[in-house]
């Protein structure tokens, strides 16, 4: 066996450990909420809170509606390109077996709440009671795959993100004038009853394994193209819909903290989607858009009336535009929210942005 074979042979070695190593040290990843993190479950149930139709996903590699409410890539998929992991599949999809398990999954659903009857309008959506049964599931398929000491160590050192709330005023406390829940509960009552569900529900995740959960606040509410096409004259945000997010969002952040002083370390990181929001609402030219009201895709006033489908009318330039649809940023609008999870100052990401969590799980 001559030395040049052998010089060959132990790079060859040495480059196949590598991959191993890189492969161990890839971090599973685990989404859970509603359709600002759905990447396509709703395709695989009878609803009608779907974005498989054109032209949806018209900037995604494949330029194919994939059930994501964006024009590209969705928040979780932008981070997993950040972390450089592959993007987890809906938990519902048939390609979700195997070697693909170690990535993680997507359990969120488009229209859900915090509570079970926000978005019952759209019949058969995955409500977050559901979508952790299907993680404790998903933890027992793992376990078969690579045994269950090895499964609770991936789910351990997972990153989890969770998007929930919106719906909670959009599609339940205001989808229409003197709703069941505004009946029920003063604005103020209702935001408490909402953040108290909440933490049952964050206790949860904690309690099925994960350790590093990116919680997000709602975004500015009353100023998506949605609501000024219904509640405003001049374009300017809905105080109402502002004053529910200003309600909830520091609630949210005490009950993080609650629950990281009684767990003795920070499982729970407050991500503040309302400033990452608004600072391109605010000033849109500052970010490249030429407008943060007027929606890429959809009818009426600021495009904000009904969804979004081939009859719509649709921008040219989707950088231009910083929501998609009447709801949902357009993917460069999401590159700037997650530019913010990456490096965010405490004022977005708190307590530490999400390059700071990388950089101190891989030093433990």
């Amino acid at each position: 066996m001559n030395a040049s074979f052998l010089l060959t042979f132990f790079l060859a070695v040495l480059a196949t450990l590598g991959t191993l190593s890189t492969m161990s040290e890839a971090r599973a990843f685990f989404v859970f909420g509603d359709s600002l993190v759905d990447n396509g479950n709703n395709n695989y149930l009878a609803t009608t809170a779907r974005a498989d139709s054109p032209p949806y996903g018209i900037d995604y590699p494949t330029h194919q509606p994939t059930g994501r409410f964006s024009n590209g890539l969705n928040i979780p998929d932008i981070i997993s390109e950040q972390i450089g992991a592959e993007p987890t599949l809906p938990y519902l999809s048939p390609e979700l077996r195997g070697e693909k398990l170690l990535v993680g999954a997507n359990f969120a659903s488009a229209g859900i709440g915090i509570l079970n009857d926000t978005g019952i309008q759209f019949i058969n959506i995955i409500k977050i009671s559901r979508q952790l049964q299907y993680f404790e599931q998903y933890q027992q398929r793992l376990s078969a795959l690579i045994g269950v000491a090895q499964a609770k160590k991936l789910v351990n050192k997972a990153l989890v993100l969770i998007t929930l709330g919106g719906n909670d005023f959009v599609n339940n406390y205001y989808l229409v004038p003197f709703s069941a829940r505004s009946r029920e509960f003063a604005l103020p009552d209702y935001v408490r009853y909402i953040i108290f569900e909440y933490k049952k529900i964050l206790r949860t995740l904690h309690e099925l394994g994960a350790r590093r959960i990116m919680v997000t606040g709602t975004g500015p509410l009353g100023c998506v193209p949605a609501e000024l096409a219904e509640r405003s004259r001049d374009g300017s945000c809905d105080p109402e819909l502002q004053r529910a997010a200003a309600l909830f969002n520091p609630q949210l952040i005490q009950i993080l903290n609650e629950l990281n002083t009684d767990l003795g370390s920070d499982i729970y990181i407050s991500a503040n989607a309302f400033k990452m929001h608004m600072d391109y609402v605010s000033d849109p030219a500052a970010y490249g858009f030429v407008t943060s009201k007027i929606a890429c895709c959809g009818q009426g006033p600021y495009n904000g009336l009904g969804l979004c489908t081939v009859a719509s009318n649709l921008c040219s330039n989707r950088n231009l535009y910083s929501f998609w649809d009447a709801y949902h940023p357009t993917e460069k609008a999401n590159r700037i929210i997650v530019n913010q999870f990456m490096i965010g100052s405490s004022e977005y990401m708190n307590p530490m942005n999400l390059s700071t969590i990388l950089a101190l799980d891989a030093s433990t």
